[in-house]
């Protein structure tokens, strides 16, 4: 396992911005008595925590080794597919995973998560309701919780674009940008949007609209300046491309940098997300795995993460402290009307999973 230092990860250049947050002194928690501390106290004083580049607050990791004794040695992954085939290899030592809700159902079906205690996390009390029970693809949260949501739409620098680009044809199906669009390198959200904008459920992938999409995006792919890794926010902040398919939360950081970017959704519909908290088959630390999420989960801590990631936060106790400038933001929470349109994309199985990875294979290589 390769282990990235929190004080390196934050030494470093990150395309984040580091804001400020509360220190470890005001965090306030404790493990030390009860239940849960006793069984802390078994496991030795370590956590693996594998995570997404910079998806942390500034000081989450040192609160909670101040108020728990735990140290964290958080590594990081790029993809769902890197973190589904490194756990599907055989756990090599993580405690706590971040996987997207769409890979939660896929790693279910595939026996790699362990069941939440939740008596062992009360901090789940904080997550909006709407969290815990709007979450088909793991029903109950038998094995995971909701650590972010998102959204995902397109970035773009109002200078250089004619008219809000408020449809997917101007990443997918249009000329108009011809060499200033990337798209994202995932073959399951890049077809998904194809099938909205062709009309279709994002879940409503058949082989037929699968080759369907293939024709489109082979058409478009002289258009398309980059297929990213959840870097697009580095390409349009650099001035490389000039509209980009990304995340509300990766754009948003951005739009705080620099006031000639804004995001918007499709007026088709789009795919709505989570990044989620779980605990991998054998995870050699599961108490303080509990401990940890329960850490994340807290409300104070929670907002000192959304203070620094600009993600939308279904912890409605830490969104209750945060600034009006967060909270009204419409690119991190997008209006209602417009969520209406988006849906969670559900595994789809083995065989779909072969001919999307197929299909994108086989439009990268012409």
């Amino acid at each position: 396992m390769t282990d990235t230092s929190r004080k390196g990860l934050f030494g470093s250049a990150s395309r984040r911005s580091f804001l400020s947050g509360v220190g470890a002194a005001a965090v306030g928690l404790t493990f030390s008595g009860g239940k849960l501390g006793k069984a802390l106290a078994a496991e030795e004083k370590k956590l693996n925590f594998y995570n997404w580049d910079t998806y942390i607050g500034e000081t989450t990791l040192d609160t909670f080794q101040a108020a728990s004794g735990i140290d964290v040695n958080m590594s990081l992954f790029a993809t769902n597919d890197e973190l589904f085939a490194k756990l599907r290899a055989g756990n090599p030592g993580y405690d706590v995973i971040v996987p997207g809700s769409e890979f939660v159902e896929r790693m279910i079906t595939a026996d790699l998560l362990t069941p939440l205690e939740h008596s062992k996390i009360p901090n789940i009390k904080n997550v909006s309701k709407e969290f815990i029970d709007d979450a088909p693809y793991d029903p109950g949260r038998k094995f995971s919780l909701p650590y972010t949501w998102l959204v995902i739409g397109i970035g773009y620098r109002k200078s250089k674009v004619k008219e809000v680009p408020d449809s997917w044809k101007y990443v997918l199906d249009s000329d108009q940008y011809k060499g200033r669009i990337a798209v994202f390198s995932d073959a399951s959200e890049l077809y998904r949007h194809g099938f909205k904008y062709l009309g279709h459920s994002a879940n409503a992938g058949t082989p037929d609209l699968v080759k369907q999409v293939e024709a489109m995006l082979i058409k478009q792919k002289p258009n398309i300046k980059a297929f990213h890794e959840d870097n697009g926010q580095d390409l349009l902040l650099s001035g490389e491309v000039d509209v980009v398919m990304e995340y509300n939360g990766d754009i948003a950081q951005i739009m705080a940098e620099d006031d000639d970017i804004a995001f918007v959704v499709p007026k088709e519909g789009s795919l709505k997300q989570s990044d989620t908290l779980c605990i991998p088959k054998g995870a050699p630390h599961p108490e303080n795995a509990h401990a940890f999420i329960n850490h994340l989960l807290d409300a104070k801590v929670g907002a000192e993460i959304f203070h620094t990631i600009k993600f939308p936060s279904p912890n409605a106790a830490a969104t209750a402290i945060m600034d009006d400038a967060y909270k009204n933001n419409p690119a991190i929470f997008p209006p209602a009307d417009v969520l209406a349109k988006c849906e969670y994309p559900r595994y789809a199985g083995e065989e779909m999973t072969r001919l999307l990875d197929e299909s994108l294979t086989r439009l990268r290589a012409d």
